[in-house]
């Protein structure tokens, strides 16, 4: 009896073995063709011209394609699906036309080929669209010449259009897919680029699969599954444990954790974004000057970089990146940390004992962070403010509607071009365009139509400095940090680069 049972025993640990042995080849198989990514938030929409934040560009960057693309360290725009192009000038001699030579044989996710008509649709469609108006403002109308050849008319010439074409804003989308997919299309977008959309988890992860008709460079990897972790801590046990190969945001205090670990890497880049805490200037006290300047000197944004961000960055100096033409962060000056300061503009203002507010913040960590921080630096100047916190896709639409009072966010210049960056004081970007304080100034206006139609690089320079002194000194916002791009993968993960606009190719990736 004794030998049937160690018999048995022998038997069943043998089958354990193989069993194991087996699920973890089939594991293995699976991660070498699935490439797994977290990122803090999921997308809005997945449709180009409805919606203009990171975690619906992150998507839209591996499933659509644009006219242009721009090489990761100049930010120059180069022929995409436009194959090459010309400017034209009008009677007057102003380039404001625009002709481009579209590449044939592309082809989209439902197995259509692109063509002008959908060059045509996807550009009107953007430049009636209120939510990327600063991308595509400038386009007057589209004119199909041939099956591969458009005419795009501009309102005057706009020295980023390149630029602005090549964001993900102005992807080309199917004419017929957008018309038949009516308003469950921004949940099933047809793109034609080297990942197609499969699925779409609310709130838990999105799925893709290399489209094998892609007419570029065919991805090694064959799946991408993105995956919505909020909480740092578990987006990081992922990552150090294989659960996931690319984590698109690793926070401050993570960075010696992964540095230490000899199966992750730490991808760090100079970004182009600005992190800050806005006011909403169509709202009392935040329409006083004076009130905006206490603010700027109560809140210390060296303390801000080097605790909520661990000295990651650096603090804001400008409304502009430094890594930004024309930035003058380095050149503006500066509003130091002064509480004493910050009680006496207060009290010029008619608020001795100060006043109470309400700071609206995200879920996520380093705005919820620095929220808390705030409120604590605004208390010491005899400012009560409470914080609200807002789950993403909510804080954008009421922030976006001006519900709030004080708020923080990010501005990244995504397309590297001073044009881009600033529009956001624009009174034509108000709200969902991302103008969330609600600043106008005619001045700013003209200046920043000027430099979009200035040619001249020296000149456009000097416009853009010139706006930046003068917003700067209307202080509608409180610069807390300049932003650098921060990636962890795993070790074994090669081929992936770090946009340091921070909408990454997922696709160029491939386990070795």
């Amino acid at each position: 009896m004794k030998k049937h049972s160690e018999t048995m025993a022998a038997v069943l640990l043998a089958l354990i073995v193989v069993l194991v042995t087996a699920c973890n080849t089939a594991n293995s198989k699976e991660r070498s063709d699935r490439l797994i990514v977290i990122s803090p938030t999921a997308p809005a929409s997945l449709d180009p011209i409805t919606s203009n934040d990171t975690a619906s560009n992150e998507i839209m960057k591996q499933v659509y394609e644009t006219l242009f693309n721009q090489d990761f360290d100049t930010m120059k725009a180069t022929p995409h699906l436009a194959e090459s192009y010309q400017f034209e000038n009008d009677a007057d001699g102003k380039a404001t036309r625009l002709r481009l030579f579209l590449k044939q044989g592309v082809k989209f996710h439902n197995g259509e080929e692109m063509t002008a008509a959908d060059v045509k649709f996807s550009l009107d469609r953007a430049a009636a669209s209120p939510v990327i108006g600063h991308f595509s403002g400038s386009i007057q109308g589209v004119e199909i010449i041939g099956d591969y050849e458009v005419l795009v008319s501009l309102k005057f010439p706009f020295a980023p259009i390149l630029n602005n074409l090549s964001h993900t804003s102005m992807s080309i989308v199917n004419m017929n897919a957008v018309q038949q997919g009516g308003s469950a299309y921004p949940q099933n977008p047809v793109g034609s680029g080297p990942m197609k959309f499969v699925n779409w988890v609310s709130g838990t992860h999105i799925d893709l699969t290399r489209w094998d008709e892609y007419h570029g460079e065919a991805p090694r990897i064959k799946d991408i599954t993105v995956r919505y972790i909020s909480d740092p801590a578990t987006a990081l046990l992922e990552l150090e444990t294989g659960g996931a190969d690319i984590l698109v945001t690793v926070m401050p205090e993570d960075i010696r954790r992964i540095e230490a670990n000899p199966k992750l890497y730490l991808i760090r880049t100079a970004g182009l974004r600005i992190n800050y805490v806005g006011f909403n200037m169509q709202k009392k006290p935040f329409d006083d000057l004076n009130v905006r300047l206490a603010i700027n000197h109560a809140i210390d944004s060296d303390t801000l970089v080097n605790s909520v961000y661990q000295g990651v960055g650096r603090p804001g100096r400008g409304p502009l990146a430094s890594t930004v033409f024309a930035s003058a962060a380095n050149v503006l000056p500066q509003y130091e940390f002064d509480p004493a300061k910050a009680r006496q503009l207060l009290s010029e203002a008619g608020y001795p004992d100060g006043f109470s507010t309400t700071i609206y913040a995200s879920d996520l960590p380093n705005i919820r962070d620095t929220a808390a921080i705030v409120q604590n630096m605004l208390a010491q100047v005899g400012i009560t403010a409470t914080t609200e916190i807002i789950e993403w896709a909510t804080y954008l639409d009421r922030t976006a509607k001006g519900e709030h009072e004080i708020y923080i966010l990010g501005w990244t210049a995504v397309t590297g071009d001073p044009d881009n960056g600033l529009t956001i004081f624009h009174r034509q970007s108000f709200g969902s365009s991302g103008n969330r304080s609600f600043y106008s100034n005619p001045n700013v206006d003209r200046l920043l139509d000027a430099g979009r139609m200035e040619t001249d690089t020296d000149r456009r320079r000097d416009i853009y400095i010139e706006a930046q002194a003068i917003i700067h000194a209307e202080a509608p916002w409180v610069y807390t940090q300049e932003g650098e791009i921060t990636v962890g993968i795993r070790s074994n993960l090669k081929g992936f680069r770090a946009n340091p606009v921070g909408l990454h190719p997922f696709w160029t990736a491939y386990f070795e």
